[in-house]
């Protein structure tokens, strides 16, 4: 009898672990059994047709400054916001920007998630400050979070998060989505994670002041969901990774790695939870990297898996298609430095790791 090789083997079982997690999501959803086998079908052509994403996109659009990125399996296309903006714009794989939406309620437009099941965008919105659009009212005073429709971009829900807990500093940063459709963002100015739920209804999630940080440092960043039923989060004052369940918040606890992190930004975690990839800002120095860890006990401990060094080109948020990885080259020190002439060229990388679980749609 001939042996199954081992890569037949790994992709075999990628491919099954997929489906079993998205099997376990569309249980919460309500579908038929046609459009279920209509969307296993779906995946099997996604997981083949990343193969088809060019290895590098550089896309062209003078002073952008994305921060956020997302893949769009749907319409077959990137997702990228815009610290210097209000603008979320399409990258396609020739690497053609077009703007998208543009909501001059976010002022800055940082992370962004594209939500497939529900045929939605998520953008949460900040003011950094020194952007053309920021105001003395808003600067580091502002998280807020639009919901937009994923063909068409209109606006669906507005949620204004920081005005849960007004007075303090606010930053809306990175964000996740649950099973259920349920969004939880970062803010990195104040030491709290929002959830809002998918009717648009914003609350407190998580609040601690023990991850509270000095004036304009960052504190949560990145987070990812488990399919287990719990958060990661990025605290990057302290270079940490923490773990939060979602049905007992307070039993937060932190990640014990065997590998240092430096500027700790987005967060991407694969769909059977077992690996986890951390983009590395390094502040746009040029320790800038992507790990990959992997965990066999969910995520009391990681371990890391592979490096990818990319340079002076501040890193930021990463994304999934199938069993590939792509992050994203911001440049965002460029702008907080007021160089000059703006930038006019970004990128979307693969992340040439040489072992993946599958990221997603």
């Amino acid at each position: 009898m001939k042996q199954t090789s081992n890569t037949t083997a790994a992709f075999i079982r990628k491919r099954i672990s997929y489906l079993f997690f998205l099997l376990l999501g569309i249980g919460t959803v309500s579908c038929s059994p046609e459009e279920l086998w209509e969307g296993f079908g779906d995946l099997f052509d996604d997981i083949e047709k990343s193969h088809d994403v060019p290895e590098v996109i550089t896309f062209t659009q003078p002073g952008l400054y994305p921060e956020g990125v997302s893949h769009d399996a749907i319409f077959q296309r990137f997702l990228v916001s815009s610290v210097s903006t209000s603008t979320i714009g399409t990258v396609n794989y020739e690497g053609n920007y077009t703007p998208y939406i543009t909501d001059e309620r976010l002022v800055s437009a940082i992370g962004l998630q594209v939500d497939e099941v529900r045929k939605r965008v998520l953008v949460a919105g900040a003011d950094p400050g020194n952007t053309p659009n920021s105001s003395p009212a808003t600067a580091g005073q502002m998280a807020v979070l639009g919901i937009y429709d994923l063909e068409t971009g209109d606006p669906l829900h507005f949620a204004d998060l920081g005005a849960l807990r007004s007075g303090m500093p606010h930053f809306a940063n990175d964000i996740t989505l649950d099973k259920y459709g349920n969004a939880y963002v970062t803010d990195s100015f104040s030491p709290i994670i929002y959830k809002v739920d998918p009717q648009g209804n914003a609350s407190v999630f998580y609040e601690n002041e023990d991850f509270s940080t000095p004036a304009g440092a960052f504190g949560f960043n990145g987070i990812a969901y488990h399919p287990a039923g719990f958060l990661i989060v990025a605290f990057s004052m302290e270079n940490e990774l923490y773990k939060i369940p979602l049905n007992n918040p307070a039993a937060i606890s932190k990640v014990q790695l065997d590998a240092p992190l430096e500027s700790p930004d987005g967060l991407l975690m694969s769909q059977n939870g077992e690996q986890l990839i951390v983009v590395n800002n390094a502040g746009g120095q040029p320790s800038g990297r992507v790990l990959s860890f992997i965990s066999a006990n969910k995520w009391e401990t990681g371990m890391l898996n592979e490096s990818f060094q990319t340079g002076a080109v501040f890193p930021t948020t990463a994304t999934g298609y199938g069993a590939s990885a792509f992050v994203l080259y911001a440049h965002l020190n460029e702008l907080f430095q007021n160089v000059q002439p703006p930038r006019q060229e970004f990128t979307i990388r693969t992340v040439p790791f040489s072992k993946n679980e599958i990221f997603g749609r």
